[in-house]
Order: C-alpha cells, then sequence, then structure tokens
C-alpha cells in the first residue's frame, strides 16, 4: 500500500480555516465529498467525530489521525490539513498538532485501515521528514514531500 494512491492533491488543504477538532474533522472530510470520495460526507462526519470522542487521534509529534469507517466509501481515501498555528488536538503528548490526517474507509477493510494508520504513523516517525512537512506552508509543497518520499 502506497499513501498517495490514497490521496490526491485536492484533498490537500495548507492552511485549514477551521480551529477546532470538529471543525478540521469537517473540513477534511468536505474535501473528501468535493471529489467524490464519499457519498454521504454528513455519515462519514459522524462517524469520525463518534470515534473522535471516544479516544484522541493526536497521537503525539505533532501529528493527528482522526479516522473512520463508512458505508458508501467504495475505498480508503486520505485528506490532509494543516492548522496554522498549530492547534490544541487534545494529544497524547499534550503537544498542539501540526498536521491532520484523516483517513477514512469502507467497513469491510479493517485490515487496510489498520495498515494504512500504520504507515501514516512510521512515516510521521522520522524527523527530518516530519520537520520538513511540518515547515511546508502550501498543499502542494506537502504532497511533493510525500510523492518523494
Amino acid at each position: 500500500m502506497k499513501l498517495l494512491d490514497l490521496l490526491s492533491i485536492e484533498c490537500v488543504k495548507a492552511p485549514l480555516e477551521s480551529t477546532t477538532k470538529q471543525g478540521v474533522i469537517d473540513e477534511l472530510v468536505d474535501l473528501l465529498a468535493g471529489q467524490e470520495r464519499v457519498r454521504d460526507a454528513a455519515v462519514l462526519k459522524e462517524a469520525v467525530w463518534t470515534r473522535e470522542q471516544t479516544r484522541t487521534t493526536g497521537i503525539g509529534h505533532g501529528l493527528a489521525i482522526p479516522h473512520g469507517k463508512c458505508e458508501g466509501m467504495s475505498e480508503l481515501s486520505i485528506a490532509i490539513g494543516k492548522p496554522n498555528p498549530p492547534m490544541d488536538f487534545e494529544a497524547i503528548d499534550g503537544q498542539p498538532v501540526s498536521l491532520v490526517v484523516l483517513l477514512a474507509s469502507p467497513p469491510d477493510r479493517t485490515s487496510d485501515h489498520i495498515q494504512a494508520l500504520a504507515l501514516i504513523s512510521r512515516l510521521i516517525s522520522v524527523e527530518e521528514f516530519r520537520e520538513q512537512i511540518y515547515s511546508a506552508s502550501t498543499a502542494k509543497k506537502i504532497f511533493e514531500l510525500l510523492k518523494g518520499h
């Protein structure tokens, strides 16, 4: 699985307009809906927000990976947003979040969903890459960094 198979440049936004967790989730789901990657944005927003309320997806090191599964999705999809400035996402390390990667998938793709979460986490664990992507100020630069990595 390659991250770029799940992402298009149209699903990357920098900077995000929203400054709240729920607003950011809604904004990223709307990116997916705008590219017809999800049929019912409201259902996905509810699924991701319900999951977020169970346990924060702010995993530390400036990254949040809100995620959810919903009917009406034919494939896994990712939307990426960069808050400016970094925002409180109730991350487990207490630090602000510099990048939000939303992962959405069909309910029957649990294995692929977990694999994609692990791939995103591994990518951000590389300090040099993390610093580069967190300092990127445009969607194009974020996408180019992902493409080159």
